[in-house]
């Protein structure tokens, strides 16, 4: 075992922030071989019982749950920061011609190998990542990420139409590719797989139904896809299923709305789709940045927590800004300040860093596993530096609160901040 003293933060089962001014955090391995927590709390409380523990001083920083991003595309790495009219202009000019190069193996290992050293640089832990179309690309990740140890999702883009040459699939392949990567790479280490349909206009029914049919099989795999993010999107859904109720509403017409079901954007719902997330115990991927840049819309949280769906946040790298969950929980309060909810709502700092941890980890069904650093949970953390650059300094020095020097982070801070990854009780690199 080892310990670690310093400021915590922690998140109780009333989703409200637990603070230790003076803290201490045990890590070590569990009956299952896992590098868990042991013990958190009061260092003066805790530190008799640990008493021939080695522990780090790290007074002065702040040590939080990891980071958890629910919808990021690795592959987009490299079109970050691409202008574009729109979603789907920029789906055109930029994703799918770069996306084409990912057939190769040894080009995408490179950037699976630089994203995810950009994921440990900004402190995030665990992801629900989209690869592309090509079998290779999501073998490269999952390679990637188990020599690192991560707790880590992708799976296989299926988009056997509407799409052009060199990421079209074909129907009945894709399917079997996604079975055979299923079998080869879930549940390995902290590996697991998503049936990953790109949208709904990207897939014809044959392929959403063996889609569905996969995820029957496979109860215990992720789903995830993109809903209700564009105005100009949902119009063309309306016209390719003028049968369906609504854009969500063809996603559970396959058989793809359940738990551990993962939708980005969810902008344009109405309450019986909200409702039908809330039901089947589907989750939002909230991903402001891209929204944003995009200009595809506000996602409305009073609607969402009245029909208590469940959400959390995302990057959404490419068509997101950054990958800073400092970035992400500032551009998710200016949507709540600005969003379709009149008048807006003002999300507690707390609760911004909630949605970015333990809620994200919940909205994933792994509650208590990541996201947190309660008894039992995985090792994952970060420390934070509120040193980290003169403004932030200044501004931490006069923190009256914890929601103060929390938005004082999320407001000022960067990568820079970010001292420290530990993933699974390792120091990342």
């Amino acid at each position: 075992m080892k310990a670690y003293r310093g400021a915590l933060l922690r998140f109780n089962e009333q989703q409200q922030a637990v603070y230790d001014n003076d803290g201490l955090l045990v890590v070590g391995p569990d009956a299952q071989g896992r590098t868990v927590v042991r013990a958190v709390g009061d260092h003066g409380s805790l530190i008799d019982r640990f008493a021939g523990v080695a522990v780090e001083d790290l007074r002065g920083c702040l040590i939080a749950p990891g980071f958890v991003d629910l919808h990021v595309h690795y592959p987009q790495t490299d079109v970050i920061g691409s202008p574009a009219d729109g979603l789907l202009p920029w789906l055109e000019n930029y994703t799918f011609p770069h996306e084409s190069r990912f057939a190769d193996k040894v080009y995408a290992r490179g950037v699976a190998d630089f994203f995810f050293d950009e994921l440990t640089r900004h402190g995030v832990t665990t992801a629900l990542t989209f690869s592309t179309s090509h079998p290779a690309s999501v073998d490269a990740a999952f390679e990637a990420a188990r020599e690192r140890g991560l707790r880590f999702i992708t799976g296989k883009c299926l988009q056997d139409r509407h799409s052009p040459d060199g990421v079209r699939d074909q129907t009945e392949q894709s399917l079997i590719d996604t079975e055979s990567l299923i079998r080869r790479w879930h549940g390995v280490d902290r590996l697991g797989y998503a049936i990953t349909p790109r949208f709904a206009p990207s897939c014809t029914d044959a392929q959403l139904r063996g889609a569905g049919e996969l995820a029957a099989k496979y109860p215990d795999v992720w789903i995830q896809s993109h809903v209700a993010e564009n105005r100009d999107e949902v119009r063309w859904v309306a016209e390719l299923y003028p049968s369906a109720r609504s854009y969500l509403s063809v996603y559970g017409d396959f058989g793809l709305l359940r738990e551990r079901a993962l939708y980005a954007h969810c902008i344009w719902f109405d309450e019986q789709d909200r409702a039908l997330m809330a039901r089947t115990g589907s989750a939002a991927a909230i991903s402001p940045t891209s929204n944003l840049f995009l200009g595809s819309g506000f996602f409305d949280y009073a609607a969402a927590d009245a029909a208590g769906m469940k959400y959390g946040l995302a990057s959404d790298v490419g068509g997101g800004t950054s990958l800073s969950p400092f970035h992400t929980m500032l551009a998710a309060y200016y949507v709540g300040r600005e969003g379709l909810s009149k008048p807006g709502i003002s999300l507690a700092p707390g609760r911004l860093w909630w949605q970015h941890t333990t809620g994200a980890a919940a909205a994933l069904g792994l509650e208590g596993v990541v996201g947190n650093l309660q008894p039992g949970c995985e090792a994952d953390f970060v420390v934070l530096d509120p040193q980290a650059t003169p403004l932030l300094a200044r501004r931490t020095q006069q923190a009256a609160s914890l929601d103060e020097l929390l938005f004082a982070f999320i407001v000022l801070g960067d990568d820079r901040a970010v001292r420290r990854t530990v993933i699974a009780g390792q120091v990342q690199p």
